[in-house]
């Protein structure tokens, strides 16, 4: 009795620990707020650009909301997370990583700053355009609308 008592004990210290790290793993990180609605912006960009999960979600407030293209919406940061997660894997691994997106055209109103871009890829076959509003408030991104797609994407 007393060695399938331990056996139990270990097996959830084990499972604990592996629960844990994962956890860990998919901490958010702190919040970090730019100086101007375009500094956002730009550490988007950057941040997607270098695929740094950690700078793309340090800009994102807890009530954030995502509009994606068929009225499809993510709301809250740890689902923003989650959709970024599968972004910055590399494309081997089901990921867009080494996308990058260029600003083509730029228009502001007021703390929003709409992006017309190219994005482009060693493992497309042409280059992707589209756009997204984003939309910032006090040094964050508060939402973000975006016309892309990535069933879209021609793959080589």
């Amino acid at each position: 009795m007393r060695s399938r008592l331990f056996s139990v004990l270990a097996l959830s210290i084990v499972l604990s620990a592996a629960l844990a790290s994962q956890t860990s793993a998919t901490k958010l990180p702190p919040i970090k707020r730019q100086a101007t609605p375009k500094a956002v912006v730009d550490e988007h960009l950057e941040a997607i650009n270098r695929c740094d999960w950690t700078r793309l979600m340090a800009q994102y407030p807890a009530d954030v909301e995502f509009f994606l293209p068929g009225g499809q919406v993510v709301k809250g940061r740890d689902a923003v997370g989650e959709l970024f997660k599968g972004f910055v894997k590399p494309a081997k691994e089901g990921g867009l990583c080494g996308m990058k997106f260029t600003a083509e055209h730029t228009f502001v109103v007021g703390d929003t700053i709409n992006v017309q871009w190219v994005g482009s890829a060693d493992f497309l076959a042409e280059p992707y355009r589209g756009a997204d509003a984003y939309e910032t408030k006090d040094g964050l991104m508060q939402a973000q609308v975006t016309t892309f797609e990535g069933n879209r994407l021609k793959m080589k």
